[in-house]
């Protein structure tokens, strides 16, 4: 038994990664933004189609889908207009990414494949689009699970919880129980990697780089101690939006995170050590493009760009940012796996070895 899938919003592959971990062959990934393909098709050996989905026909996807006993639609549409972060909260239908959601939904009409995954932000399940695409997938006698999950129950080592929808034409499928009772802390994580100073990068890990700090954030972060806030630097040093009344709220920025304790949600900004709790526990920089990487749940030798190109730091973090913790993606994988019937579990395995094995 062969099992085929399809990444819709692939960005930079992190979904993809985690499928195929757990055993899931995924033959192509689908986005928008040409910038992912380099990290996804090094670290995945996948096909990269550059489109949006809003011009993707379900016969493409078919085409992609033949000759597999098991046919999967996976994606992750943009979170932007649910996110807690979303500035306009009031008018998130008016965001351009708002309706990509209905797009999934009418690919998964035109192709009807066996299996349907989806992952967002928590937010996402109280909106109307979430509703109709769960309307859709009943209406097309898909068997629909989901819930909210914390991911450092399943071995990211950070605070994000996400929104995980499992569907299926054949029988329900859970998401398997937590696989971590104990977290993985920032130690676990990136307590490892070298030192490095602000402004700085690894001479063997050009990723391993953090941006330079202006001359008074230096002493920011010098007077911040792990897991306190900027109430903890000399008067001095305070911004003035902090001093206003409604800036006393934002404690976490400028922080730095704790060693022993889970990272906070890793967002596109992680790389600004004025944008969060982004700071280095120990060393006076924000975190790396590296360990936001790690922190994500990525493989410490995911590569992101292409050697021979200056480091487009901004541009990666946003990719990290917006990816999939690639655990999440197993996990995911793993649920499915496991629903399938024992035999076919094992027969999916070695057959899907060895489509591996001749690509």
């Amino acid at each position: 038994m062969t099992i085929k899938a399809v990444d819709l919003f692939c960005g930079v592959g992190g979904l993809t990664y985690g499928l195929q971990k757990a055993g899931i062959p995924v033959v192509a990934g689908i986005d928008i933004d040409d910038s992912c393909e380099y990290a996804y098709t090094h670290n995945n050996n996948c096909t990269f189609i550059h489109k949006s989905v809003e011009d993707v026909t379900g016969k493409e996807i078919r085409a992609l889908l033949r000759g597999a006993d098991v046919k999967i639609l996976v994606g992750c549409a943009p979170c932007q207009p649910f996110s807690s972060h979303q500035k306009d909260k009031q008018n998130r239908s008016k965001h351009k990414d708002w309706k990509l959601l209905y797009q999934f939904g009418r690919l998964v009409e035109e192709t009807r494949p066996h299996i349907v995954s989806m992952e967002n932000v928590p937010e996402l399940e109280k909106e109307k689009v979430f509703k109709d695409f769960v309307s859709t997938l009943e209406g097309l006698n898909y068997i629909v699970n989901y819930q909210v999950v914390n991911v450092a129950n399943y071995g990211v080592p950070q605070r994000r919880k996400r929104l995980i929808l499992l569907a299926s034409r054949r029988k329900e499928i859970k998401l398997i129980d937590a696989t971590h009772q104990k977290h993985l802390t920032v130690r676990d994580a990136i307590g490892s990697l070298p030192r490095i100073s602000a402004g700085e990068a690894n001479e063997n890990d050009r990723l391993h780089i953090s941006p330079a700090l202006s001359p008074i954030n230096l002493e920011r972060i010098q007077h911040s101690v792990p897991g306190g806030t900027w109430r903890d630097w000399p008067e001095r040093l305070v911004l003035n939006c902090h001093k206003k009344e409604g800036g006393k709220t934002y404690a976490s920025v400028y922080g730095r995170m704790k060693w022993d304790d889970l990272s906070p949600t890793i967002t596109t900004q992680f790389i600004g050590y004025g944008t969060g709790r982004f700071g280095h526990p120990e060393q006076d920089r924000a975190i790396t493009l590296r360990e936001g990487a790690i922190l994500q749940s990525f493989p410490p030798d995911y590569q992101f760009s292409p050697s021979n190109v200056e480091v487009p730091i901004r541009k990666i973090a946003r990719h990290i940012g917006n990816a999939v913790p690639p655990r999440l993606g197993e996990v995911i994988g793993e649920s499915i796996i496991r629903s399938l019937p024992k035999k076919r579990q094992k027969k999916a395995t070695i057959a899907n070895e060895r489509e591996r094995i001749q690509t």
